[in-house]
């Protein structure tokens, strides 16, 4: 029998060698890769300019600038769940701009298996620049990676070239041409030393937001198959969030940097923190649609996060002025009306901010320009009683709306307004998974119970 060839969970293990355990949990480390990523290309890459190279990458393509796509040759290794999604040779490219030749650039999806595990990893090699990113680690203690130093990308590049050579000959001779054809390599030594204080800049511009979690879920076999529907429509909506949330947060990114000039006019600053706003509420926006699928996949995931006190009053005034940002951009006002001395309640503090703006986006999509959306937060026995109410001269003559269309398991499609958002089942899961009862009425009228926190 001939010897499976090496895994990319062995790759993992072979970079992260000597690398202290981390500490880090799945959102904290997720926010790490998505800086890292736009540090490499941005600070990094695009400098250089244009030059040849090759990268191999899992489970998704992790570079996504058009120049650098079209400039070097790629190898990815993608889930079979993602069908024709990720053709080969044919990178994922924006509107209107036409796929390079495959000789000249774009990728070739490859087989991902069962051993490899769904944490992404990069090697990228160019005449100028090489490097390797992995995520590793246990739950909590989760860790980015990522080496320069000759002998261990070499010891990389030799797996995969092993990898290649047992599983896609073909591949792997093409892989060796093209490393071939990059003549000698230069290894920056101060490389290491630039690269950590960029990402560290890019992490403080990150607003906090959920981000994406692994693609392929682990557990068992027979899971896996009796869920063959739900994880074949959970990885393309995690691919459609690749795609719309990577270029969002490239465009936040480069829209703070221009915020920092001293020299905008007050149009221009206008123009830009609206902007800034706008790419911020979708990011989060299908964050949230993708936690929804996942709590739906699996639903001892929610049960799993743990309670606990949470200041929902302080919470609430915090958000207060990004959700007036938010709604103004509707012409919709907010009115946030608190009781004294709340106390705090039971939840997830580190997502109900999000889950909560999510509800604030779900419930004024359809309300007409100049209606008001009132939050009132008040004792109700042993809970607090968060109510969304909507009023306003124009709600009465405003049509009434079209009915909501489920579009799978969590998403519902509204033909009146054009909105794609939660369905209100996925909406009910998310806030149970928080520790939250939401309860929906007839009209614009909402309320989300919280437990007391006791003493």
């Amino acid at each position: 029998m001939a010897e499976a060839p090496p895994s990319l969970e062995r790759l993992r293990e072979r970079l992260a060698q000597g690398v202290p355990a981390g500490r880090a949990d799945e959102d904290g480390v997720r926010r790490q890769w998505w800086a890292a990523l736009a540090a490499l290309q941005d600070d990094f890459l695009l400098p250089l300019g244009e030059q040849p190279g090759v990268w191999l990458a899992a489970p998704l393509p992790a570079l996504y600038e058009p120049a650098l796509l079209q400039q070097l040759q790629g190898w990815v290794w993608a889930p079979a769940q993602l069908g024709d999604l990720l053709q080969a040779g044919a990178p994922l490219l924006p509107s209107g701009v036409a796929a390079p030749d495959a000789a000249a650039g774009g990728f070739q999806r490859l087989p991902l298996l069962e051993a490899d595990g769904t944490d992404p990893l990069l090697l990228l090699i160019t005449p100028r620049l090489q490097v390797a990113m992995v995520l590793t680690g246990a739950a909590e203690q989760r860790r980015l990676v990522v080496r320069f130093d000759p002998p261990t990308l070499s010891a990389a590049l030799s797996l995969l070239d092993e990898r290649l050579q047992r599983s896609a000959p073909h591949q792997g001779q093409r892989l060796r041409q093209a490393i071939q054809a990059l003549g000698p390599l230069q290894s920056d030594d101060q490389l290491a030393q630039r690269f950590w204080p960029r990402l560290a800049e890019r992490l403080a511009a990150m607003a906090p937001s959920l981000t994406l979690q692994p693609l392929v879920h682990r557990g068992n076999g027979a899971e896996n198959s009796n869920a063959s529907g739900p994880s074949s429509e959970l990885a393309l909506l995690e691919a459609l969030t690749h795609e719309v949330r990577t270029p969002l947060a490239t465009i936040r990114t480069l829209i703070r940097s221009l915020l920092r000039r001293s020299d905008l006019s007050a149009l221009v600053r206008q123009r830009l923190q609206q902007i800034d706003g706008e790419c911020s509420e979708q990011i989060d926006r299908f964050g949230l649609i993708f936690l929804a699928a996942e709590l739906q996949r699996q639903p001892a995931s929610g049960a799993a996060q743990p309670l606990a006190r949470t200041d929902l009053a302080r919470l609430l005034q915090q958000l207060e002025p990004a959700w007036q940002q938010q709604l103004q951009r509707r012409s919709l006002t907010l009115e946030l009306s608190l009781s004294p001395d709340l106390p705090p309640v039971l939840s997830d503090p580190a997502r109900l901010e999000t889950v909560l703006g999510g509800l604030v986006d779900r419930f004024s999509r359809g309300l007409p320009a100049g209606a008001v959306v009132a939050l009132s937060l008040r004792p109700a026995g042993a809970r607090l009683k968060l109510r969304f109410s909507a009023s306003g001269s124009l709600l009465a003559d405003a049509p009434a709306s079209a009915g909501v269309e489920r579009v799978g398991p969590v998403l519902s499609w509204n033909p009146g307004t054009g909105s794609l958002q939660l369905s209100r089942q996925a909406t009910q899961r998310l806030f149970h998974s928080l520790g939250g009862r939401l309860a929906e009425r007839a009209g614009n009228d909402l309320t989300v119970f919280f437990p007391v926190a006791s003493s």
